[in-house]
């Protein structure tokens, strides 16, 4: 019998939120949540998923801050799988210095995305 992989869902917006988390619980995905960037750190360090999916523009912590924590925090840290899906596109030089450094597996534009296409992705990834 296969593990069910849990994946962290960190975004502010509710709805898309939602919508994430009831299409990966279709696909039996154990799925956990976070609102910011803040609470999606001490979430991750305390459940250790087996994939985070991560917002950067959030309240209280921004994504790429949560995730620069992440990887210098412990070794489970440095290696976790994140899908950064976010509105900002990737001409910021800065930004993609950073995502560079900090090894996402994937960068996404939500508005160029559906669930199935990140599903897809996320398979590729965990299984």
């Amino acid at each position: 019998m296969k593990t069910k992989k849990t994946i962290l869902i960190v975004e502010d917006e509710r709805i898309l939120r939602e919508t994430i988390h009831l299409g990966l619980e279709k696909e039996e995905f154990t799925v956990i949540e976070a609102k910011d960037g803040e609470e999606g750190l001490l979430i991750s360090l305390k459940e250790h998923p087996d994939l985070i999916l991560l917002d950067l523009i959030m309240p209280k912590m921004d994504g790429m801050t949560m995730l620069k924590k992440l990887r210098d925090t412990d070794d489970w840290g440095k290696t976790v799988p994140i899908i950064i899906l976010t509105n900002l596109t990737s001409s910021d030089e800065q930004r993609n210095k950073d995502v560079v450094e900090l090894t996402p597996v994937y960068y996404l534009e939500k508005t160029q995305m559906d669930i199935d296409q990140i599903i897809e992705k996320i398979n590729g990834i965990l299984l």
